[in-house]
C-alpha cells in the first residue's frame, strides 16, 4: 500500500523503519524542527531524522489546517494514512485516503486513552496492558479497533522497557493491521461507551516529585512509571515519556531511575545504608531499595558509584 506516516518521537521513527521495507511510504509528517536540550538549539525531530535517513520525503506544517498542506497531502494520492504519536488530526485530514486513517495507542482502548498509556499502566501498577490499532475518527482515541495485542508488565519493569517492548510488538500489529486492511479482511470492533475507564493524561511537572507520606507500593510504580532505565548502559532520551520521580536528599535534587522492593535490613532507621553497595529508604516492614540515581548535573550512575561520592547518614533527610 502507499501510504503517509504522521508522528514526532523515536517511538514513531522505529515504527517507520520497521514497515519501510514492506509499504511504499509516499512521505512523512512531523512538527516542525524545535528547541532541545540545555543549550535551547534548533534540533529536528526522531521522525524528521529517519525521513531524511530513508530519502522519504517530508512535510513540516505549521498549522495542520493549512490549505496548501492538505493540498500537498491529497497530491500524493495515498491509500493509507497512518499515525502514531502525533496531535490530533482535523477531519480535513483523516477523511483524504481512501482507505481510512489509522493510530497506533500504545493501551488495550477503551482503558487508558490519552497522551501517557506507558507511564499510567505501570504508575497504578498493573499487571498487563496492551497496543491497539484503530480508525481514527472525531473523538480522540475512540475509532472503531482493528486488532490488539497484550503486554505482560513485570512488577519491576519501568517506562523504559515497556516503551522498547512496545516498538517490537506495534511494528508486529501495524504489519498485521496493513496487511487485513490491504486485503479488505478488516473485522471491526466497537470501543465501549461507559464512563469507568481508567484515563492517561499528560504527566505535569509537579507530580514527578515524590512524596515520601505515600505508600512504598504507590512509590516504587511512580519511580518505573517515570523512568528511562533500559539496563545499566542505556537510558531512553525521550524525556516526555521518561520525565524520571525525583527527591531533595540534604537540600540536593536527586532523580531515580530504578527501584526495587526489599526486606527490611535494619528496622531502626529509616535511612539505611552502608556507604558502598545499597541505600534503603525503610518504610513499616519492608524497603525502597535506591539502584539508579542521578544528581542534578551528573550523568545516572548505579547507587554503588553513587555511594562512592556521597556519604550519607541515617539522619539524613529526604523529602
Amino acid at each position: 500500500m502507499k501510504i503517509i506516516c504522521f508522528g514526532t518521537p523515536f517511538f514513531t521513527s522505529q515504527i517507520i523503519r520497521n514497515i519501510s521495507d514492506d509499504h511504499e511510504i509516499l512521505c512523512i509528517v512531523t512538527t516542525e524542527d524545535t528547541q532541545q536540550g540545555r543549550g535551547k538549539k534548533i534540533l529536528p525531530s526522531d521522525v524528521k531524522k529517519t525521513a531524511n535517513e530513508l530519502k522519504i520525503p517530508l512535510l513540516q506544517p505549521e498549522h495542520l489546517n493549512d490549505k496548501e498542506f492538505i493540498t500537498d497531502l491529497k497530491n500524493y494520492n495515498a491509500d493509507l494514512f497512518l499515525v502514531v504519536a502525533f496531535r490530533k488530526l482535523p477531519q480535513d485530514i483523516w477523511n483524504i485516503p481512501k482507505k481510512g486513517t489509522i493510530n497506533l495507542h500504545t493501551s488495550l482502548l477503551p482503558q487508558y486513552r490519552g497522551a501517557g498509556p506507558i507511564n499510567w499502566v505501570l504508575i497504578n501498577g498493573e499487571n498487563k496492558t496492551g497496543l491497539t490499532t484503530f480508525f481514527i475518527n472525531n473523538k480522540i482515541d475512540q475509532g472503531d479497533i482493528i486488532l490488539q495485542k497484550e503486554v505482560c508488565i513485570s512488577e519491576n519493569m519501568t517506562a523504559g522497557q515497556l516503551h522498547n517492548q512496545m516498538i517490537i510488538d506495534g511494528s508486529k500489529l501495524i504489519k498485521d493491521t496493513l496487511q487485513l486492511i490491504d486485503e479488505n479482511r478488516v473485522k471491526l470492533k466497537l470501543q465501549s461507551e461507559e464512563n469507568n475507564f481508567k484515563n492517561a493524561p499528560k504527566i505535569k511537572k509537579e507530580f514527578l516529585k515524590i512524596d515520601w507520606e505515600e505508600s512504598l507500593e504507590d512509590i516504587h510504580n511512580k519511580i518505573r512509571g517515570l523512568s528511562p532505565f533500559i539496563d545499566k548502559n542505556e537510558m531512553l532520551k525521550d524525556v516526555s515519556i521518561c520525565p524520571c520521580a525525583w527527591f531533595y536528599l540534604n537540600n540536593k535534587r536527586v532523580k531515580v531511575q530504578k527501584s526495587s522492593i526489599c526486606n527490611i535490613i535494619n528496622r531502626e532507621r529509616y535511612i539505611d545504608t552502608d556507604n558502598k553497595n545499597y541505600l534503603n529508604i525503610n518504610f513499616k516492614d519492608k524497603a525502597l531499595s535506591l539502584e539508579f540515581l542521578q544528581i542534578e548535573g551528573k550523568k545516572p550512575m548505579s547507587i554503588k558509584q553513587f555511594l562512592q561520592g556521597n556519604k550519607i547518614n541515617s539522619s539524613d533527610k529526604i523529602n
